[in-house]
């Protein structure tokens, strides 16, 4: 790690018009280490930071409240060596989604954070995977918290089963006693990890809803999780269970038609997550959370593979790869 006086960021100058154009808006600089920080701030040097769809997507202008310039980047996992005395030297992970869209954030060699938003990491987990847990597993705590939690039992349905946010949901859902259903537009087989009994359906083999209703004796989805939205909206309401609750955090369409008295009638509830409206103190709280299941190894983070790790100088390299639907994490490694 450079020990001058500067340190190295990405920064995006402004909107691209397309993955194409990123290398036109985007500079690796070099920036001036802080002399000092805020009182109650800490400084991570970071090692790890993922790169997820929201922080490619932000740089297209996806995001309406993004300020430029900036430097993107929402998770991260590193080493505080600036602050209070008792996180000095310690191996922290954090999440938060102000984190490069609103403020400069975790593309970069050094960032400075709120010293209440850090947590350590799980023991069990290197700093290049922590620095890849942080939006999935947020995502998927969250919605799950909200629809009243996951238990031992209960049938949840998982749309988008293979991404990472499906994944992350079928990790924790699994971890309570659940029963997993995931959904693929082809049959695909699960790809993740799971500790407990996870059927992947493909929605180009038949009704979903009706398919889920038949496994299930004609209960249903109490939990149907939907990373996709609109385009499994109609199914998703037909398998839900009575009292069951959907949770929705994407969409294409944003407008679709209702069976407001099924719905009534259903006892149905509907969920919205947005987790760009949770700052790193809320994704703090969430990891903290989510560590004793990494520790006992209930959840286990995703594979970070050699080809996926990029370093800062190859950032737009690393977003046009997520923009093309990487299967796996992608993460810059600001050492290299």
């Amino acid at each position: 790690m450079n020990n001058s006086t500067h340190s190295l960021a990405v920064r995006v100058e402004a909107k691209a018009s397309g993955p194409d154009a990123l290398d036109a808006v985007l500079r690796l600089v070099e920036i001036d280490r802080p002399k000092a920080i805020p009182e109650g701030s800490a400084i991570v040097e970071v090692r790890s930071s993922g790169v997820n769809p929201s922080d490619a997507k932000a740089l297209l202008g996806g995001m309406r409240h993004a300020v430029w310039p900036r430097t993107p980047g929402r998770d991260f996992a590193g080493v505080v060596v600036e602050g209070p005395k008792d996180l000095i030297g310690r191996e922290v992970w954090g999440s938060g989604g102000e984190l490069g869209i609103q403020r400069d954030g975790a593309h970069a060699q050094r960032l400075v954070v709120p010293a209440a938003s850090l947590r350590e990491k799980p023991s069990t987990i290197s700093l290049a995977e922590a620095g890849a847990v942080g939006v999935p597993f947020v995502t998927a705590y969250v919605g799950l918290r909200e629809a009243g939690s996951v238990k031992r039992g209960d049938v949840v349905l998982v749309l988008g089963g293979n991404g990472k946010v499906g994944q992350a949901v079928t990790q924790i859902a699994t971890a309570a006693g659940a029963r997993v259903f995931g959904v693929e537009r082809t049959p695909d087989a699960y790809r993740g990890h799971a500790t407990g009994e996870v059927t992947m359906l493909g929605a180009s083999e038949g009704d979903i809803a009706e398919r889920v209703r038949e496994a299930t004796g004609g209960h249903g989805a109490d939990i149907v999780f939907n990373t996709v939205g609109s385009p499994y909206f109609e199914a998703a309401n037909r398998a839900m269970a009575m009292r069951g609750r959907q949770i929705f955090i994407s969409t294409i369409e944003h407008s679709v038609p209702f069976d407001i008295f099924a719905f009534y009638r259903g006892q149905h509830r509907f969920i919205g997550v947005d987790t760009l409206a949770l700052d790193s103190a809320d994704g703090a709280v969430v990891l903290e959370a989510l560590r004793p299941g990494f520790e006992s190894g209930a959840l286990r983070p995703f594979p970070v593979l050699v080809a996926n790790v990029y370093p800062l100088a190859r950032a737009a390299d690393a977003y046009r790869a997520v923009l093309a639907g990487a299967p796996e994490r992608v993460v810059l490694d600001p050492t290299l």
